[in-house]
């Protein structure tokens, strides 16, 4: 069993079976991620692992069409597109009823542009 702490839900813990879907599991244990399709279609359940990315699956595809690989380095993921295999603790934030990211690094993207356009 690994524990799921659903940190934007008062740090709310929960046991789920290892591998599972953190989606899934946020459903069945009311763990309040955000979501619409629950395939990867949509992108509303974007969310950021704060703690155990290394005790998630690999990136799916569909992440990719959702995501940009600065979000992955940050720690989100899509929950529908995740399993657990792991204690890991997750948040998120919702605006406009999507699961947005918020914040990630990207200091020297001020001067890439200029840097690039040569090339």
């Amino acid at each position: 069993m690994v524990n799921i702490t659903f940190l934007s839900n008062g740090g709310k813990v929960v046991t789920a079976p290892e591998n599972s879907n953190l989606l899934r599991v946020s459903l069945k244990e009311r763990g309040g991620i955000p979501f619409k399709c629950g395939g990867g279609l949509c992108g509303t359940c974007k969310c950021r692992i704060e703690q155990g990315l290394e005790n998630t699956d690999a990136i799916k595809p569909k992440e990719r069409k959702h995501l940009r690989p600065e979000d992955f380095e940050a720690g989100y993921r899509m929950a529908c597109q995740t399993f657990v295999l792991g204690d890991v603790a997750v948040s998120w934030v919702v605006q406009n009823g999507k699961g947005v990211v918020q914040a990630v690094a990207s200091a020297p993207a001020a001067a890439e542009p200029a840097a690039q356009a040569d090339s």
